[in-house]
């Protein structure tokens, strides 16, 4: 495996790939790797002939009073996962690599960045979108792979690659759990030992409103006033919000949509004030 740390020795890297006819799938991260990204990993590696992976803590992308300075940062960790997956090159470039002094230009998508999380964080997707594309021209690549535990994030980026005439094919892998159903997630660890032990009934509660949709419920309303009620009488969980919208717009429905509707939550913990968020599609 092969570790750049320079944008324009990973873009030139790229070309010279390109030019030989290779392949190349992109898994951008922000490194603290654990067995989601993993999954990343084995996804991308399938799809192409090269595989890039970029570990990077993106500052665009953390708000005021956000948790960008302790951010876990495992680079050492990060590389022994990148070659038990197989991966080709890591792309590890300090802040200044990628953004100079004299930076002015940022990516927003206007659309679908604006409920769900972008209420609470009005410039978290502008910074994602400014990395990705970056990451994009850098890295060249054929393929990219995100995880669907970001939903909205994914459907931001679609959204940018589909209106900037992108060439790159957007891969969704499905969302990896720990054994009792808590998204895996690098803020898992700021857990206290009570918040970890009950943060599974996020998961508990979007299983109940699946259940209760394949029983006929078609109410918006009234599944959200059930994650709310539940989630909310527990001192540990402070639900932010409980999103349902269409998969692809991320516009609210009134009503289910089977197959196109996604459910989606943020919750804040009260002890360490860690925020989680999950989703499933009905």
């Amino acid at each position: 495996m092969k570790v750049i740390h320079d944008a324009k020795e990973l873009q030139q890297t790229a070309l010279a790939l390109r030019a030989q006819g290779k392949t190349i799938a992109l898994v951008p991260t922000m490194g603290n790797l654990h067995a989601g990204h993993a999954s990343l990993m084995d996804a991308a590696r399938s799809r192409a002939d090269v595989l890039i992976v970029s570990v990077f803590v993106n500052p665009t992308q953390f708000g005021p009073n956000e948790d960008y300075e302790k951010y876990p940062r495992t680079l050492d960790a990060d590389c022994e996962v990148c070659r038990a997956h197989g991966v080709d090159i890591l792309f590890s470039p300090a802040p200044a690599t990628i953004y100079a002094p004299t930076f002015s230009t940022y990516v927003t998508e206007s659309a679908c960045s604006q409920g769900l999380c972008g209420r609470s964080r009005p410039t978290h997707f502008r910074g994602v979108c400014t990395i990705v594309n970056i990451l994009f021209n850098l890295a060249l690549p054929h393929v990219a792979v995100f995880g669907q535990k970001d939903a909205q994030q994914v459907a931001v980026l679609k959204r940018m690659v589909q209106d900037l005439h992108i060439p790159v094919e957007m891969a969704v892998a499905p969302i990896v759990r720990e054994s009792d159903g808590l998204a895996l997630s690098s803020r898992n660890q700021y857990l206290s030992p009570e918040e970890r032990a009950v943060a599974p009934e996020i998961r508990a509660a979007l299983r109940e409103i699946s259940e209760k949709i394949a029983a006929g419920t078609e109410s918006a309303e009234t599944l959200a006033e059930f994650f709310m009620n539940k989630l909310g009488a527990n001192p540990l969980f402070e639900p932010e919000y409980i999103e349902i919208v269409d998969n692809a717009t991320m516009l609210p429905l009134k009503k289910i949509t089977r197959g196109n509707t996604l459910i989606a939550v943020a919750v804040r913990m009260t002890q360490s004030r860690t925020r989680l968020i999950d989703n499933i599609v009905a």
